[in-house]
């Protein structure tokens, strides 16, 4: 059952600070550039190199290595070295959340889009 503001629409929402909306929206900016998603989107299923990262991703190491730096850097993701190699992982399971959904929610909107196309063309068939 729904809990929170949306459960009870005569409730209103309690109020958010400046800050705490600054930094809600930060995150989702940094999330934002479809390169950072998608490495965010690997590293929820486990810890990986930056060569790694590049070929499943499919861009240069140098912009891998850009791309993880800015999340480093917000917290998004962290490293550690491992023998030459540093290796990257998400440690907020927060942000595992957020892109778990988000990548959910966006496929199961195409698989409707797909079924009321699909059934328009069976139907005028």
């Amino acid at each position: 059952m729904p809990t929170g503001p949306a459960s009870d629409p005569a409730k209103p929402a309690p109020p958010l600070s400046p800050e705490l909306l600054q930094a809600a929206s930060a995150t989702f900016g940094l999330l934002a550039a479809t390169v950072r998603l998608h490495l965010v989107w690997l590293l929820a299923e486990g810890e990986r190199d930056v060569g790694t990262l590049a070929e499943q991703v499919g861009h240069s190491i140098a912009t891998v290595s850009h791309h993880l730096a800015k999340l480093k850097l917000a917290g998004l993701v962290r490293a550690r070295r491992e023998g030459k190699h540093r290796v990257y992982f998400v440690d907020d399971q927060h942000v595992v959340e957020i892109v778990r959904l988000a990548i959910r929610h966006h496929g199961e909107l195409e698989d409707s889009r797909l079924g009321r196309r699909e059934s328009r063309h069976s139907r005028g068939a």
